[in-house]
């Protein structure tokens, strides 16, 4: 019988998605697993859940001599070492696709509440402070018709795309590689350098995966160049934005404001963060709606059960350790 440890309990019946070939242990903790106590869950299991905020490292693949496959309840994988893992021959899976709706949503969600000051009008409107309608209460940015940037123009930064056609907007795109032209003329994007993004758009939003090269990508000179009207928007990785820059531009109204659904240090938030009324915050929910969530768990359980039962999963991150098992066969 193959055993199987979850770090977070999943949402919907998900045990019952194994059946009785598999023992699956789940972390009876509504909180972050420890390293020490993923260790000692870790190392008589085949197979392993985890979570984006689970640092999989070499200790941990090492501890789990049994280990055939990791399956990242996530879109990203920076959280595991990869190349480790693939040493060892442990297939590494996770979950694209099905989170870029709810994952631009949103983003979108983010620019809405930012720029028409959503939370602040919700506050009053709870706080009693509201005597009634003036002509400069709560003045916001408009979104209808402004110029977006969008920065990574994958699968989420596409759909955003698709949204702002909708509210009629200039969409200009800085991306690693350019679309094609036939994407780019069905999304009414436009191909333009980081600079000109920068200094051209009302609102930008974040969408790039984080690396070396894209980590504090927005900082204090790129703060510098945008709008003092400007709306940035991060639900891509924290440590892409220099969150003490950030902090410093909202606080002297260098840019207008800013959505965050990532920390550079999560979940820790820079100190002062909270406390400005020109930010809206976030726990890290881009996925978190039923439908995304749901689908999420049938997607690791169905990787995690093919990988176990010798089968190519759908979802494999590193094919390397396929073609190593199918040629050692």
């Amino acid at each position: 019988m193959h055993s199987i440890f979850v770090t977070r309990a999943l949402p919907g019946d998900f045990l019952s998605k194994f059946g009785s070939a598999y023992s699956v242990k789940v972390y009876p903790y509504d909180r972050n697993i420890t390293k020490d106590e993923l260790l000692t869950y870790v190392k008589d299991c085949s197979g392993l859940i985890s979570m984006l905020s689970d640092p999989i490292d070499e200790d941990v693949l090492a501890a789990g001599k049994n280990l055939k496959v990791v399956a990242n309840y996530a879109v990203g994988f920076n959280n595991i070492d990869v190349a480790a893992a693939t040493a060892r021959g442990i297939a590494v899976v996770n979950t694209p696709d099905v989170l870029t709706e709810a994952s631009a949503d949103l983003a979108w969600a983010l620019l809405l509440a930012t720029s028409r000051r959503i939370l602040e009008g919700d506050a009053m409107t709870r706080d009693g402070k509201f005597r009634g309608w003036a002509p400069e209460l709560l003045l916001g940015m408009p979104v209808y018709g402004q110029t977006l940037g969008i920065i990574g123009a994958g699968r989420i930064g596409r759909a955003v795309a698709r949204r702002a056609k909708g509210f009629g907007m200039r969409i200009l795109y800085h991306n690693r590689s350019r679309l094609a032209a036939e994407v780019e003329e069905e999304l009414g994007m436009t191909y333009v350098g980081l600079e000109e993004l920068l200094t051209e758009s009302d609102f930008i939003t974040l969408h790039c995966p984080l690396t070396p090269e894209t980590k504090h990508l927005i900082g204090a000179a790129e703060l510098a160049k945008m709008k003092p009207t400007a709306v940035l928007i991060n639900t891509a990785r924290g440590p892409v934005v220099d969150e003490a820059a950030l902090l410093k531009a909202l606080r002297n109204k260098e840019i207008f404001g800013a959505g965050l659904d990532v920390y550079e240090r999560e979940p820790l938030l820079t100190p002062g963060l909270a406390d400005l009324p020109n930010v809206v915050l976030t726990p890290h929910i881009a996925s978190a709606d039923v439908r995304t969530r749901l689908a999420m768990v049938d997607m690791v359980v169905e990787d995690v059960i093919a990988v176990l039962e010798g089968h190519r999963p759908s979802n494999l991150v590193n094919p390397e350790v396929w073609e190593r098992r199918k040629g050692d066969e």
